[in-house]
């Protein structure tokens, strides 16, 4: 555990490598380490979001980061800083006032998108191609279209994931929408479709699906969430794919209870789930899961290895030597 000098409830964490990270949260919160979580430090409150929920940050060094606020119309926006958090510059105000920002994810240091919910039965998707300074809206990706009461969940930014030339996007209808991105990348998201398939998971009312999706490569990937209102509940918990995402497979031992985050450990080769009652570990691709966490319980919200962080202020970062390595 990690002492951030905060009670915010954290959902957005960005690992940049081990001695750099960012996490934001609740109330306007955006938090900066440089010396690996020895000291977590408040970044100056971008104008006018004192009352904003950050529930997502990309960074890629100490002083470039940009901030996702996520909240009704014109409460979900986008921020981006240059200067180590000194400063904030306002670059995306929601325009649809039925909107909400869901996920914020960066394919490389320029292009990135940022998604929510859809209005209108469109998914609501804006692009990047200068690192966060301008957006403009994807309009003419064919069958980008949502079921009726489909959304997004951003418990903690990671309802889209990328690998390789690979785009998805997990529902919480339990869907998962995947995409080939264009190889010559003058377009980020381009004219071709996006394929459906569906996952085994939880579903059945507005508070169940998938609410975390991440690929290690382009066919190797897993899918955590569960129904939040019932943070016990052992069923419809996970699932992984060994094809992409083209088929979904339910784990035969998930995570007992609820998930809302999870990301690939490449030094162990393990996958780490993690949610409000505790987190889990898994050495067979998603299959089985096991048991993490420590002494100090569960209460998490959002993963950027090696850090955890959940309500509270709560962080911590992964010890590697209590994690064996898989095979």
């Amino acid at each position: 555990m990690q002492e951030s000098g905060s009670s915010a409830s954290l959902r957005g964490i960005a690992a940049v490598n081990s001695s750099v990270a960012w996490a934001s949260g609740t109330e306007g919160t955006v938090l900066r380490t440089e010396d690996g979580g020895a000291h977590w430090r408040k970044c100056a409150v971008p104008p006018g979001a004192e009352k904003l929920d950050f529930r997502g940050v990309q960074a890629w060094d100490r002083e470039t980061a940009v901030l996702m606020g996520s909240g009704p119309g014109e409460l979900s926006r986008i921020y981006r800083t240059t200067d180590g958090c000194a400063h904030w510059t306002l670059v995306l105000r929601n325009p649809d006032k039925d909107g909400f920002f869901d996920g914020l994810l960066f394919l490389d240091r320029r292009k990135g998108l940022v998604i929510g919910d859809p209005v209108g039965g469109e998914i609501a998707l804006q692009a990047t191609h200068d690192g966060g300074q301008s957006w403009s809206r994807v309009k003419d990706a064919k069958e980008l279209r949502a079921l009726e009461g489909e959304a997004f969940f951003a418990a903690s930014n990671a309802s889209m994931a990328a690998a390789g030339q690979w785009l998805w996007i997990a529902t919480s209808k339990g869907r998962v929408l995947r995409h080939r991105l264009p190889a010559d990348g003058t377009d980020l998201i381009g004219s071709a479709g996006f394929r459906s398939a569906q996952a085994p998971m939880a579903g059945g009312n507005a508070a169940a699906g998938i609410f975390a999706i991440a690929f290690r490569d382009e066919r190797h990937g897993v899918a955590v969430g569960g129904d939040y209102t019932k943070p016990d509940g052992a069923s419809g918990t996970a699932a992984w794919t060994a094809d992409g995402g083209e088929h979904w497979t339910a784990a035969a031992a998930g995570p007992p209870g609820y998930r809302s985050t999870v990301a690939w450990d490449k030094a162990a080769r393990a996958w780490i789930a993690a949610g409000t009652n505790g987190s889990d570990v898994s050495y067979d691709g998603g299959r089985t899961w096991r048991p993490l966490d420590g002494p100090e319980g569960g209460g998490w919200n959002a993963i950027s290895l090696p850090w955890i962080v959940g309500p509270q202020g709560r962080v911590a970062k992964l010890d590697q030597k209590r994690t064996p390595h898989g095979k």
